[in-house]
């Protein structure tokens, strides 16, 4: 019997929970949600986990966190919160026999084979089955937008981690255009990533450009945009401020305009780089859309506005029609895959 900790931490929102496993099977001992922005780093949080969270339970012996960045020798900064993170610190306050430091989406697909149907949405049947040995990719928009690759092996999951997220962004309309254009100013880049417009992040941004457009200074969405937008220009720790995207996908489902052709712009946008993705890795074990808007916005995802710009590929149709795209539902994943990845560490141990 071995106890493990798992962690999932994200620009938004963190998870962290303990793992016990037993006779080769997992389960979840304790679990906390915490929200990103309330803190100051991980280092208290997890202090916080372990000391209030986790009381008359066994201490972790192995552990894994997915962090939101790009992981160099044991040292994470996670872009969208400004954090440095590195396994020394936080295993000063753990104290584990081993702590492994992982890209939050690099890990995802641990879990992809492991899905039931109850844990995931199919928004476009590929007309070809999935190939349980071919190439699994997932993508999220989230915070950011995460992308990671992963194939099966006699050995287990092999992982192909990736910040595809941070591709340019290619215009397909006269109006994505115009909105490059303005983020390019308002945002004060020259070069304009993917992850900016098809993101939870990028939804926001999509809704704050048209509510600055002629004609919408009366909308009741106006104040709150205002306010979301200072917020993303001098980020402040433990202050409230309005959840525009949120907002929008409220607003959206009882009939607001504006907000539905916001929702409308992000899902052709998020779609067209989700095929562009499919076309790059030709996942032929499934491409997953993940992400803290997967569940959130299910409906638009299968949706011809989502599908259509996934499929609008030109010559290359056929090629994307034959992969399978499921929506990934499971809150979790993040967190279950770490713990995959903490479990296989603690067996390689004891061998």
């Amino acid at each position: 019997m071995v106890m493990l900790l798992a962690g999932d931490v994200g620009g938004t929102k963190s998870l962290l929970g303990l793992y016990l496993v037993r006779k080769g099977r997992i389960s979840q001992a304790a679990f906390k949600r915490y929200t990103s922005g309330s803190w100051h780093g991980l280092e208290p949080m997890l202090e916080d986990f372990l000391t209030n969270h986790c009381k008359q339970l066994e201490m972790p012996q192995y552990g894994c966190i997915a962090l939101a960045g790009p992981v160099n020798n044991g040292v994470v900064r996670i872009t969208n919160l400004n954090w440095y993170v590195n396994t020394k610190d936080l295993n000063a306050i753990a104290k584990l026999k081993d702590l492994k430091l992982v890209n939050d989406f690099g890990i995802l697909p641990k879990c992809l084979p492991l899905l039931n149907h109850h844990q995931q949405a199919v928004l476009h049947q590929g007309e070809v089955d999935r190939d349980p040995l071919g190439l699994m990719a997932v993508v999220g928009a989230g915070t950011g937008l995460g992308l990671a690759r992963g194939i099966r092996t006699t050995s287990g999951m092999l992982l192909f981690p990736s910040e595809g997220g941070h591709s340019e962004f290619a215009p397909r309309t006269p109006l994505e255009w115009e909105l490059g254009q303005w983020m390019k100013t308002e945002c004060n880049v020259d070069r304009l990533s993917v992850e900016r417009v098809a993101s939870g992040t990028g939804l926001g941004y999509i809704a704050y450009w048209l509510l600055q457009q002629i004609g919408h200074s009366l909308h009741p969405l106006r104040e709150a945009g205002e306010r979301w937008r200072e917020q993303q220009r001098n980020p402040k720790d433990n202050t409230t401020y309005p959840d525009l995207p949120a907002l929008v996908s409220q607003a959206a489902t009882i009939g607001d305009p504006l907000a539905q052709q916001t929702i409308e712009i992000w899902l052709g946008i998020y779609g067209a780089a989700a095929g562009d993705i499919a076309l790059e890795e030709l996942p032929t074990g499934g491409l997953w859309v993940a992400g803290g808007t997967a569940a959130k916005h299910i409906a638009g995802l299968k949706s011809d506005i989502f599908v259509e710009a996934f499929l609008n590929k030109g010559r290359l149709r056929q090629a994307l029609k034959k992969i399978t795209v499921s929506a990934l539902l499971e809150p979790e994943a993040g967190l279950m895959s770490a713990a995959f990845e903490a479990a296989k560490m603690a067996r390689t141990t004891s061998r």
